[in-house]
């Protein structure tokens, strides 16, 4: 799954571990969401769009879903 959360994060001046601690993850789960080594469950998903007042497709993007160039 694509996702703009490093952006977001760099938007906001705030570390991994900033972030971490807002959501109440690990960095490293931080890490592995934006390096897209993993999925984040629903409910950390709408977490995650609510600390950035996003909806969840404004965040996450299905790469299958993406136009073809």
């Amino acid at each position: 799954m694509i996702n703009r959360l490093r952006v977001l994060r760099a938007e906001r001046a705030w570390s991994q571990q900033d972030l971490a601690e807002r959501l109440e993850v690990s960095r490293q789960s931080v890490n592995a969401i934006e390096t897209g080594r993993y999925d984040p469950s629903l409910p950390l998903a709408f977490k995650i769009a609510d600390l950035f007042g996003l909806t969840i497709e404004e965040i996450f993007t299905n790469p299958a879903k993406e136009p073809k160039q």
